[in-house]
């Protein structure tokens, strides 16, 4: 894999319910068409020229360097760091992209620097080694269907769904934190689905996020999209309420935000606190 190097790696995130962030790699070999945020933004400031371009990520090599130089200054305004924003953390197939990543996530661990992860690859078993990588990180997946044919047109070289989701159930029955991210959510006219049956296959997780698709003109053309959305969110709010899971709407998705949800990752769930104490116990 191609390399680059930077002069910052940790940033503070403009995303309503995160804190910090980490974007260790420039690109994704995943390839999402929904269209990828991510990617439009890279492209529009120059960093990439096309579709091509994007799917070969570069993985930023002197990332230990910049943050041993930026954790000193910054943890003690740090609540958790997002792994990542605009790339994948633990990308399909490109085993440097997780190789890396672990030991990022070891780094910020032994500061007591709190991870919230999400990937549409699978996680390494190794997690479950909580004296090493930390017991109060939180794991998640990129769920939106559960349909194949949708897959291979919207996300065509991540991991399959079923891959995904077992992966994750591994981490929660070892005790780890998990949650899911159904965004961006697909409108009945890019897919068929019924949300009720993906919300049974992640009903385990501890937290869910919810959000519209954005960006497409066929979500637009959906006849009552608004309505769409807004009927989803509540059918979300309402199963995490019946199983005690912690969500949070993205904004926008319902006509009227709920601006109390967006605290639920910044801080420890169940306020737990992340000592060497609690390694010792969950290790």
């Amino acid at each position: 894999m191609k390399t680059i190097t930077r002069k910052s790696l940790l940033y503070k995130s403009g995303v309503e319910y995160a804190d910090y962030c980490i974007n260790h790699v420039e690109g994704c070999s995943h390839g999402c068409k929904f269209p990828c945020y991510a990617m439009m933004m890279k492209k529009r400031c120059g960093a990439i020229r096309n579709y091509e371009d994007w799917i070969k990520p570069k993985i930023v090599k002197n990332s230990l360097e910049l943050l041993n130089k930026e954790i000193p200054k910054l943890k003690g305004k740090i609540k958790v760091v997002h792994l990542s924003f605009t790339t994948d953390p633990f990308m399909y197939k490109q085993k440097e992209v997780p190789d890396l990543t672990l030991k990022i996530i070891e780094r910020l661990n032994k500061d007591n620097i709190r991870c919230m992860v999400l990937t549409k690859g699978i996680y390494p078993k190794v997690l479950k080694n909580t004296r090493k990588y930390g017991m109060n990180n939180e794991y998640g997946i990129t769920i939106v269907s559960l349909n194949k044919k949708f897959k291979n047109e919207y996300e065509p070289f991540s991991a399959p769904y079923k891959k995904r989701i077992e992966s994750l159930k591994y981490l929660h029955d070892k005790g780890l934190n998990t949650w899911v991210s159904m965004e961006p959510y697909p409108t009945p006219n890019l897919s068929e689905q019924d949300l009720g049956d993906i919300l049974n296959e992640v009903g385990f997780v501890d937290k869910i996020i919810f959000g519209k698709l954005n960006y497409n003109v066929e979500v637009s053309n959906y006849q009552d999209n608004k309505i769409f959305y807004e009927d989803c969110a509540n059918t979300v709010i309402d199963f995490c309420n019946s199983k005690g899971i912690e969500y949070h709407i993205k904004y926008g998705t319902k006509k009227k935000d709920d601006k109390k949800t967006e605290k639920i990752f910044r801080e420890p769930l169940n306020n737990e606190v992340y000592s060497s104490s609690a390694l010792r116990i969950y290790g």
